[in-house]
């Protein structure tokens, strides 16, 4: 038995996460989050 997860809501997750324990980290990983998902958009196959 195999486990597929995607990568997008994975990180979604863990943004959220950091986000509730971290306020102060929002900007940051707003930004990280946003680059992610970009390069992910650019470059499907990874």
């Amino acid at each position: 038995m195999t486990l597929h997860v995607a990568l997008e809501p994975l990180v979604s997750l863990i943004a959220g996460v950091l986000i509730l324990l971290m306020p102060r980290l929002l900007n940051y990983i707003v930004a990280l989050y946003l680059i992610i998902i970009g390069v992910l958009g650019l470059f499907p196959g990874i």
